[in-house]
């Protein structure tokens, strides 16, 4: 990443206490007086998974093709996402990978993609075609081939000519189907209402994260991530 890069993801980051905080305030006066009544014998990944359950965002559906991990994995992280925001793009090919190998690949976290498209009509178009793809199993690939074409600054162009060349590229088996799809209305829906549920967790840009009680705005750097997942892994007495 050049050092322009670096420094919008700082003024980003920056800019996002701000969000963190309402968020955090907004859980702590929520769950306030909850947090003792746990029995002293009470297993430390019980805790952690009381604190998930609390805020009720993880899904856990084994038939999820936006999400990969253990559907048991002791942690679960959660974003939401818009495929035209750069910042997205750079935790999908910078970060996202070094996740996967340390904890996702080893069973200790769970990760669970929620479309939040708030660039437009193009954002749902390139939700509404990942989803197409997760239809003939390659929505984790297709995700993948729309952040290797998007800009670190700016928006991604997403029109279908592109949509049905980032397929290609991925292999999707059936185009015929997979143009059909695209039209889908029930698609369409599950897009609207991931986007809803951001909204009514008051969340206003992209990438937002939750991991536990804890929300992350911005394309913040990987230690954060390790910090916080550690933080999980602990409570849930994982080394």
């Amino acid at each position: 990443m050049d050092s322009r890069t670096r420094r919008i993801l700082i003024v980003i980051g920056a800019v996002a206490v701000v969000a963190v905080l309402a968020v955090g305030l907004m859980f702590s006066a929520r769950d306030s007086g909850e947090s003792d009544t746990a029995d002293a014998d009470t297993a430390e990944n019980s805790q952690a998974r009381a604190d998930e359950e609390s805020l009720g965002l993880a899904r856990r559906d084994p038939e999820d093709a936006l999400a990969i991990g253990d559907v048991d994995a002791p942690v679960v992280l959660i974003e939401y996402s818009d495929y035209r925001c750069p910042f997205c793009g750079v935790f999908s090919r910078e970060t996202m990978p070094v996740l996967q190998e340390k904890y996702i690949d080893t069973g200790k976290l769970r990760f669970e993609w929620r479309d939040f498209p708030v660039f437009g009509p193009e954002s749902v178009e390139g939700s509404v075609a990942a989803r197409a793809a997760g239809e003939q199993g390659l929505y984790w690939e297709y995700h993948d081939a729309v952040y290797a074409d998007a800009p670190t600054n700016g928006h991604l162009d997403i029109d279908r000519q592109k949509v049905l060349a980032w397929a290609e590229e991925v292999g999707v088996p059936d185009m015929e189907k997979f143009e059909a799809d695209l039209d889908d209305p029930e698609l369409r829906t599950l897009v609207d209402r991931d986007a809803e549920e951001a909204a009514r967790l008051g969340t206003t840009g992209t990438p937002t994260f939750f991991i536990g009680r804890t929300p992350m705005v911005g394309a913040q750097p990987l230690e954060i991530f390790e910090q916080y997942i550690d933080a999980e892994l602990e409570k849930a007495g994982v080394n």
